[in-house]
């Protein structure tokens, strides 16, 4: 399996006082796609589906991911995933404080890692557009990359002050995931979701989730990433990992429902994104399933992934 991607991390410097809410993912995102649009659309006023640049341009790719050629997985669904995750910061903070600093993690996937240098761009424009309502100014003051998955280091890639993007990243496949994850000896696993999960099983959201459908939520965001920004069919069985993922069982759950509102720019309205947050225990054969949910941890699962929705983290015994 050949996905990879990279992970970079912003600081920006509130330049003056702002009020921003205490989840910042749809506020990022928004103002992320409103700046991207106008900075490289030619016809910032007509739909990407009435353009005939669509399967050219940076925005359409990255925000209206176009379907492409159609595929065994590709064509049953109209939600494509895009190629990249906003991960906000986790703690609530009592904005607004000139000179406060905001860090918040950018996940780039498969071919949208190309495009690093105009999310740089973008979000140091944005500084000067305003966040949020109120449009509060900041300096997009570094980028770092995550240069070291087994560690966690990042280094330095991008100043304000020099205004130099250097290359000096590190891309992760699945193989270094794998070689990563241990030998899962134990039957349980735990895994706290962190932020809203929404995950749709039979066409609803779930207020809770077993492992099957976990899984198989899980195997299908993986395949249709690979798939779509990576240019790599997945030779996997599914229909036996789904089989032997009915075998895991649930021992504990504290899973409870988080509701949250954005407002949609483009429809004109707000939305509701809830999901479930919370932790939750299985137990059963799970070392065949680790490497996907290892994988997962990077990549997110379930639906409004480039908000930061769906963010887990695992642990086992």
């Amino acid at each position: 399996m050949s996905i990879y991607f990279a992970k970079f991390r912003f600081s920006l410097k509130l330049l003056e006082n702002v009020s921003l809410p205490a989840y910042l993912g749809s506020t990022l995102r928004g103002g992320l796609g409103h700046v991207f649009k106008r900075t490289v659309c030619i016809s910032p006023d007509r739909n990407c589906m009435d353009c005939l640049l669509r399967g050219r341009c940076v925005y359409s790719y990255c925000f209206e991911t176009p379907t492409g050629e159609k595929t065994a997985l590709s064509y049953k669904s109209s939600n494509h995933p895009h190629p990249f995750i906003i991960e906000p910061p986790h703690e609530s903070q009592n904005w607004p404080r000139r000179n406060d600093h905001i860090n918040f993690n950018l996940v780039l996937i498969g071919k949208g890692i190309d495009y690093l240098p105009y999310f740089v761009f973008v979000f140091d424009e944005l500084g000067r557009s305003g966040l949020g309502r109120e449009r509060g100014k900041y300096l997009l003051e570094k980028v770092a990359a995550l240069s070291d998955f087994s560690n966690g280091h990042y280094e330095t890639i991008y100043e304000s002050c020099r205004k130099f993007l250097s290359n000096g990243y590190q891309v992760e496949r699945f193989a270094d995931v794998v070689e990563r994850t241990p030998g899962h000896t134990g039957r349980r696993l735990a895994i706290r979701f962190v932020t809203p999960t929404r995950i749709k099983y039979q066409g609803r959201l779930e207020p809770e989730v077993n492992f099957c459908v976990l899984i198989k939520n899980l195997l299908r965001r993986i395949s249709l990433l690979s798939e779509m920004h990576c240019n790599s069919r997945l030779d996997l069985d599914y229909a036996e990992l789904i089989e032997k993922a009915r075998n895991v069982r649930i021992i504990n759950s504290n899973l409870r429902w988080y509701d949250w509102e954005r407002y949609s720019s483009r429809q004109k309205a707000k939305m509701k994104l809830g999901g479930f947050v919370g932790n939750i225990t299985f137990e059963g054969d799970l070392a065949e399933f680790m490497p996907f949910i290892k994988l997962g941890e990077y990549l997110h699962i379930g639906k409004g992934t480039s908000f930061g929705l769906g963010e887990y983290v695992t642990s086992q015994s």
